[in-house]
């Protein structure tokens, strides 16, 4: 009797233990309500409404945010709400366009429209947040800062650079076995090329849309026709013509100048002949 006394407290034990597997068999199984997002999906963000999360697993105020994140998932269908995170250690893509500086940092997207959450890190308050509309009360982020602008997708592009270097020196001094300095000095060199040829490319399109004035070609402009030295009996008639007219007018100033004399002096006056009387004759 004493037997299936003992043996009962055991078994439920162990039945206790096999529900307690199944169930967390079954919860693993069941799959997360937290979309994950990626570099190539943030259009996505643009449309609808969006709570998306921004951790790293290393980090662990992210770790701790995580159940409470699932739970609000949870009643994201019923909220109209798209619950999502972002690993930036594996997409730096994304990081860069919201420029995320502390972890874990939530925002709230709506319609084109992003906002920082900044209130409690738990359920009730993430859905009072939605429910409730309290992002209205939120200034959105500006339009030259928004992670579809061309400054942020700039910055995109930077933090995705640089996360391919942080691999390319993993490869190098893990995989290929080369020492961190020769790393830096592959790097170095290639940032060196880089810039050299990009240099070129610039002062090339600079020269192509702007030259400079010695590489203008020259205007042509209409000179005057030079004429060849004339022969030399056509310059001894020149002269000869030139002396004959010197000398006409010459003359032609000697007359006047005796004709204004002769006119200007009492004598020159010309004077009528009077005719004699004839003599009277005695008778």
């Amino acid at each position: 009797m004493a037997a299936p006394g003992r043996a009962g407290p055991a078994l439920r034990a162990a039945l206790c233990a096999l529900l307690c597997l199944a169930l967390a068999a079954a919860a693993r199984g069941r799959p997360s309500p937290v979309k994950v997002l990626s570099d190539g999906m943030w259009r996505e963000l643009l449309q609808d409404e969006w709570m998306v999360e921004f951790y790293a697993p290393w980090c662990p105020a992210c770790e701790s945010l995580q159940p409470e994140w699932e739970k609000f998932a949870e009643w994201g269908e019923d909220l109209g709400v798209n619950v999502a995170k972002v690993d930036v250690t594996e997409q730096p893509g994304l990081s860069g366009r919201f420029i995320i500086t502390a972890l874990p940092t939530i925002y709230h997207c709506k319609d084109g429209e992003f906002r920082r959450y900044q209130g409690a890190r738990n359920k009730a308050a993430f859905i009072n947040f939605i429910n409730d509309k309290e992002w209205k009360s939120i200034e959105p982020v500006s339009s030259w800062f928004g992670p579809s602008s061309f400054l942020m997708s700039s910055m995109s592009a930077l933090f995705k650079l640089s996360m391919w270097i942080r691999h390319g020196h993993g490869y190098l001094t893990e995989n290929l076995g080369i020492p961190v300095w020769g790393s830096y000095a592959v790097f170095g060199l290639a940032t060196l090329f880089l810039g050299m040829v990009l240099g070129l490319l610039m002062v090339f399109l600079a020269d192509c849309i702007c030259p400079s004035k010695r590489h203008r070609a020259p205007q042509l402009q209409p000179q005057p026709r030079k004429q060849g030295p004339e022969p030399a009996h056509l310059l001894r008639s020149r002269y000869e013509e030139q002396e004959g007219e010197e000398g006409d007018v010459s003359d032609e100033e000697a007359e006047g100048k005796e004709g204004s004399r002769r006119d200007s002096s009492p004598r020159g006056v010309r004077q009528r002949p009077v005719p004699r009387a004839a003599p009277l004759q005695k008778s």
